[in-house]
């Protein structure tokens, strides 16, 4: 074997020991590092639960008003730009919609009563109420001129979520209620608009 090449045994040695020394120290992982982050320490914004509730509910009971005079800036300043509502009849619309409904004065009613209104706070950026209505001697006029009789009781459920500190209606949904209650409660407050689908068949009613 060539000279070059051959190494004793204690250079050997002494050339791993040396190598070994300089090597950095790794530290061990550690819990802190490896375990996932524990939910728990996430601390969820604090918010006033009855104040929400109450400006909510403020402005579901609004609605008999901007009805009455017609309030288009209401609407606009309530509904959010890119809301999506479900109208009873199944179609689906949108905030161009229902400030054109109200613009155009097709939507009339002798009374809109509201009954067992709830609000399910979230968080403090998002939540939902839900709620009954009942609508007396309500018309909705058709693009041809006709009207169509729209009263009756419907339930709704309205998802609101709070942007740059304004409440957002961000969605909406519908339903007639096939069964309705033999009366209703007279003391109750009411509120919801009434729409017509873009295709023209009636939306009957909604509460944004």
């Amino acid at each position: 074997m060539k000279r070059s090449v051959w190494i004793s045994p204690l250079l050997m040695a002494l050339i791993a020991i040396a190598q070994f020394g300089c090597q950095p120290k790794v530290a061990p992982p550690t819990n802190e590092s490896a375990a996932p982050t524990n939910r728990n320490d996430i601390r969820a914004e604090p918010f006033d639960k009855a104040v929400i509730e109450r400006e909510l509910l403020r402005i579901e009971n609004d609605w008999p008003r901007v009805m009455k005079e017609k309030d288009v800036e209401a609407v606009k300043r309530v509904l959010a730009d890119d809301v999506v509502m479900i109208y009873p009849d199944g179609t689906v619309g949108g905030k161009a919609q229902d400030v054109a409904d109200m613009q155009s004065g097709a939507l009339t009613a002798e009374s809109i009563e509201l009954k067992d209104l709830k609000v399910n706070v979230l968080d403090a950026n998002a939540a939902v109420v839900t709620g009954g209505t009942v609508v007396k001697g309500g018309k909705y006029r058709m693009p041809d001129g006709k009207s169509i009789d729209i009263s009756g009781e419907y339930r709704f459920a309205d998802t609101f979520a709070r942007r740059d500190g304004q409440w957002k209606i961000v969605a909406g949904a519908s339903v007639p209620v096939r069964q309705p209650a033999a009366a209703a409660s007279p003391a109750a407050k009411a509120s919801p608009t009434i729409a017509a689908s873009p295709a023209g068949s009636p939306a009957t009613t909604r509460t944004p």
